[in-house]
Order: structure tokens, then sequence, then C-alpha cells
């Protein structure tokens, strides 16, 4: 995806928006390559949240927490401070938040095909080998 040139930027996705993309974590880690910092918002329970991107293995650098979307924005661009913010979104209700809090807004269909992300389901990630203790009864 390009950035601009710069990659002095904050990226925040829309929960909604990360769970349209087929392969969430690999999203996030092609993110992180032209990207400062980047993590998820919702208004959804920060459960939620977190049992999605533990599940998917995905490291975030931010996440909304139990404020809404709009605090955590504001919240977000105060603690990161980078040239651009940048919050990836499905709708216009997305698209207005983002203007109302300052930030740049991308729809996920573009940020898709911009990158080269898959849209669709999110798979499910490949199972890791549970480590084995030989000290175990």
């Amino acid at each position: 995806m390009d950035s601009g040139g710069s990659s002095d930027m904050t990226l925040a996705f829309d929960l909604d928006a990360l769970q349209s993309l087929a392969h969430p974590d690999s999203v996030f880690n092609d993110a992180r390559q032209w990207t400062e910092y980047v993590g998820v918002v919702s208004e959804k329970p920060t459960y939620v949240v977190t049992n999605f991107t533990r599940k998917h293995r995905i490291r975030q650098d931010f996440f909304s927490g139990p404020r809404g979307r709009a605090e955590s924005l504001e919240n977000v661009a105060q603690q990161f401070e980078t040239d651009r913010h940048v919050f990836v979104g499905t709708s216009e209700a997305d698209a207005d938040l983002a203007e109302e809090v300052g930030w740049e807004y991308l729809a996920v269909d573009d940020a898709a095909e911009a990158a080269g992300w898959e849209l669709g389901e999110p798979a499910q990630p490949d199972a890791v080998e549970e480590d084995t203790r030989d000290d175990w009864p």
C-alpha cells in the first residue's frame, strides 16, 4: 500500500473492517512494514476485540478498551504523535467519525485493493503445536 512516502503513520482498523479481511494477521504484518503503529478500535466490549486478535495472532499497539471509538481515536492521536493518522472502516458512519476526530479515512475495500489484501471471511490461523513438557507426569 502506498503510504504517501512516509512510514510516520498510525493506522487504526475498525473491528468490522478487520473482520472483513481474509487474512487479518497478514494484514497487520504487512501494515507494520509501512506504519509506525497499528491497532484496532471498536464499540464492542474489550473481550470481543481481544478474542479476535488473539485467535488470529494479531499484536496490536493499541486498542479501544472500554471507551467508544471517538474517544479511542482521540486518545490514540494524542499518545502516538505521527504525521498521519488513518482510520480504516466500512461505512459512511466510519468516514464521518474519522472526519469528526481529525483522522484520514480509508474504506477497507480501497485499502485492500491498494495493498493487495484479500477480502472475505477471516481464515482460521494455522494450528500452533502445543509445547510438550518432558518433566510433566
